[in-house]
């Protein structure tokens, strides 16, 4: 399936890369679930995620992380208090560094809480999707605080895209691990 250009290509697109996401976790021994990644000697993987992310349970919480950005963003953009997406003191060339402060924060967070919140966050993200309609998602300059891009591209990069982030990390570590 290519990007969401629809509301019911987006929830189609995040409920099964939702999905997707789970089961691979599911399938997971304890063993898997609780190991170390490390890709270190992979000269492919240099981008700054790849040192960040020690676990799965760094993996899940970045993903709450971003539903928390995008529900904070809403609620407070349709309440009036224009905000914009990313935390205060942050932007789109720094946003790593905004990454590392969510990595910080949720090293004592354990990975059953960091699923449980996610799947919670989760849950609220598709609920705003639910209520909004194709045209408030998909229509350019619907809301001015969104600036030249949709809702919608929002939503897709905070859940179908991000799941296939997680997941492909997830792969990679695997696939390190067994050899």
């Amino acid at each position: 399936m290519g990007r969401p250009q629809t509301k019911i290509d987006l929830i189609k697109a995040a409920k099964e890369n939702f999905e997707k996401l789970i089961d691979m976790i599911n399938s997971m021994t304890e063993k898997e679930r609780h190991m170390e990644y490390d890709f270190s000697k992979d000269e492919k993987k240099t981008e700054a995620h790849w040192k960040r992310d020690k676990n799965l349970r760094d993996v899940i919480i970045h993903l709450h992380e971003w539903h928390k950005l995008m529900l904070e963003w809403l609620e407070n953009n349709t309440t009036g208090q224009f905000k914009p997406f990313l935390m205060e003191g942050f932007n789109w060339k720094t946003y790593g560094d905004m990454n590392v402060v969510f990595w910080k924060r949720n090293q004592s967070t354990s990975l059953e809480q960091a699923l449980k919140q996610f799947k919670d966050s989760h849950e609220k993200v598709m609920k705003k999707v639910e209520e909004m309609t194709n045209e408030e998602l998909f229509q350019k300059n619907t809301y001015d605080w969104v600036g030249g891009s949709t809702i919608g591209s929002y939503f897709i990069s905070v859940t179908s895209s991000h799941y296939d982030w997680a997941m492909k990390k997830m792969k990679a570590h695997r696939k390190r691990m067994n050899g």
